[in-house]
């Protein structure tokens, strides 16, 4: 299989417009327009019965000591961990395509309601529901597409891995509330093949050069 996206090149930056966050010199951050990427694929083997993807940061801060904290950085060296920015299940086999902005276009504080999708998809939850969890304003279940916002003081540049799984089932026996990880291991043992397409974003002025 082969993942493509006109909204970005595999290795490239990925556009301020597919984020949740934009560098702003007065506060460091504003929200950005959070529209989904457009993507699309080719070559699912015979056998196909639906697509899973899932889109990931493996590159989260393990400790948030020094996130966002003025004076100070969050060291290269700090061990990282995933964050997952788009958990989609159950798309049927015929759809090879996303179209931009089709899933998400706008932060919407609290989270896009779930699970039901386009397609007849259904969506589970991001991280960005326990980013925010102690937040009074934004606090609430994350469905969905939210892209990029990554600590305006990393001293690394983050990768966002979006992947395409090709299953062997049409529907995935989950219910309720879920998210990457029960994703992940509901897929196990299902995955004809798959394809990944990285996506690079920074909100640090010092490495945005």
């Amino acid at each position: 299989m082969q993942l493509f996206s006109a909204s970005f090149a595999d290795g490239q930056r990925i556009p301020g417009e597919f984020s949740f966050c934009l560098p702003d010199p007065a506060h460091h951050v504003c929200l950005g327009s959070n529209r989904n990427p457009e993507l699309a694929w080719q070559g699912a083997p015979e056998g196909t019965k639906s697509f899973v993807l899932i889109c990931h940061d493996p590159d989260v801060p393990s400790r948030g000591d020094d996130v966002n904290q003025e004076g100070r950085s969050v060291p290269a060296s700090l061990p990282r961990v995933d964050f997952f920015h788009w958990v989609l299940i159950d798309l049927p086999a015929a759809v090879d395509r996303i179209e931009a902005g089709e899933f998400s276009n706008g932060v919407t504080p609290r989270g896009k309601p779930g699970a039901q999708a386009p397609h007849g998809a259904r969506q589970g939850i991001n991280n960005y529901t326990d980013w925010f969890a102690g937040d009074h304003d934004m606090s609430g279940d994350y469905y969905g597409y939210d892209g990029p916002c990554p600590p305006w003081n990393d001293e690394i540049v983050h990768r966002y891995v979006f992947t395409v799984y090709a299953l062997d089932i049409e529907k995935l026996p989950l219910t309720g509330r879920f998210g990457g990880p029960e994703v992940r291991a509901a897929i196990a043992g299902h995955v004809l093949d798959q394809a990944s397409l990285t996506g690079t974003y920074t909100l640090n002025p010092a490495l945005a050069g």
